[in-house]
């Protein structure tokens, strides 16, 4: 079969799957389960399956990434046998990540003997969407559009990966979209831009509300939302407020630290979860996520499966040269481009501590969660320029000219 006739599918198999093939004529999947054996269809650009899905609902019909009808589709959902007795459950969810994303070993500079770093790339759920906040979304967004929702709001720094996300999503959805953002005293009353993620917003109709960081200090996240809310709601508008990074209850089933420990606690995993805070102290972020679980019933304490570092340096998305040379130094040797806030951030602080305590990491096997954000390396350019050489004037030798002074094309 040649490469133009191949199309790309999105499968969700059974949760309890043990192993699946696909035909020779690529008309049908074979999936072993405990419960037998189980046969699904392809039939024209989709996969027909009666099957309890891996991904969280069931359904006569799913469609693949071929089909027009899965991308930007809403889903029924239905949480994984492990995690039915969570409350909130949501209902529903929007198709609008690549998912899932690929796992891959990756091979750090320095790692101890016998110790191995595998990577999942959650900065390839998307283009505009890219990062982890897509997974999160796909739940917010079915919310604000089951409560009639017109219009969306959330907040962030002046380069919020999750800001951006919201932004692209609101869009595709048909949904105006209010971003509050975190800036300096000296820029908040000036155009912010098109650097990084403000392109991508202001590019897809966001409207942008700029307030200081001392104001955002002083007034908080959550007073800040109400307070658009409310003039909004006056203009005869329908919003639906989403809190910085997507994070409640809600957005922990698609979530990051807090749905990761959570997925580990309940399935069979029992892997602890190693976060790196890049803003705050690891208390804040202990008693943060333990609200979000609690908001969840999810009966554990946090301590007890999530270990917490500081990785903050200079400040929320304030980088220290040291922190910028390992994020080249990652991209040369392996290919992978973090970025400045938070990947980058973490990997520095992950690969310092494995040159500082070389036997802790030994033996170990460990999955780093790529969560995006290549956008925010675009406003970190001007740091980055006496950081980044291999560059150099070609020289051309008279030899190469014609005689009538053109290049020879041969």
């Amino acid at each position: 079969m040649g490469s133009a006739s191949l199309i790309p599918y999105r499968i969700w198999l059974p949760s309890d799957c043990k192993h699946f093939s696909i035909s020779r004529s690529c008309h049908w999947i074979g999936v072993t389960s405990p419960g037998g054996y189980n046969k699904l269809q392809v039939k024209g650009k989709s996969i027909r399956a009666k099957t309890t899905m891996a991904h969280g609902h069931r359904a006569e019909q799913v469609e693949g990434e071929g089909s027009s009808g899965a991308f930007l589709s809403k889903f029924s959902y239905t949480p994984p046998s492990w995690a039915t007795d969570l409350h909130p459950i949501p209902s529903h969810f929007y198709s609008l990540g690549h998912l899932p994303t690929p796992i891959h070993r990756w091979n750090l500079p320095g790692l101890p003997s016998n110790t191995e770093v595998w990577i999942k790339r959650d900065d390839l759920s998307g283009m505009q969407l890219s990062g982890n906040k897509v997974r999160k979304l796909e739940f917010l967004m079915a919310d604000a559009k089951a409560q009639g929702a017109d219009c969306v709001i959330t907040i962030g720094g002046i380069q919020s990966n999750h800001c951006r996300a919201t932004a692209v999503a609101a869009r595709y959805l048909n949904l105006d979209c209010y971003l509050i953002l975190r800036t300096t005293r000296a820029q908040v009353d000036e155009d912010p831009g098109l650097t990084g993620n403000l392109l991508v917003e202001r590019m897809v109709g966001a409207n942008i509300e700029l307030v200081s960081k001392e104001e955002y200090g002083r007034i908080g996240s959550v007073a800040l939302g109400k307070f658009l809310e409310e003039r909004l709601l006056k203009e005869g508008k329908k919003p639906y407020v989403i809190p910085v990074g997507g994070s409640n209850s809600l957005g922990t089933c698609g979530g990051s630290i807090a749905g990761l420990s959570l997925g580990s606690h309940l399935s069979n995993l029992k892997a602890k979860v190693h976060a790196f805070a890049v803003c705050d102290d690891p208390d804040y972020f202990y008693d943060y996520t333990q609200g979000l679980l609690d908001g969840l019933n999810a009966g554990f304490n946090t301590r007890d499966m999530i270990t917490i570092i500081n990785a903050k340096g200079l400040g929320y998305a304030m980088s220290t040269t040291e922190e910028l040379k390992c994020v080249i130094e990652i991209a040369e040797t392996t290919g992978i481009i973090l970025d400045p806030v938070y990947s980058g951030k973490a990997v520095y602080q992950m690969c310092k501590d494995i040159m500082e305590n070389p036997s802790k990491w030994e033996g170990r096997r460990i999955l780093f969660i790529h969560s995006g954000g290549l956008f925010g390396m675009f406003d970190k350019v001007q740091q980055m320029q006496p950081l980044i050489g291999k560059w150099q004037r070609f020289k051309v030798d008279e030899s190469m000219f014609q005689a009538d002074g053109t290049g020879k094309m041969s």
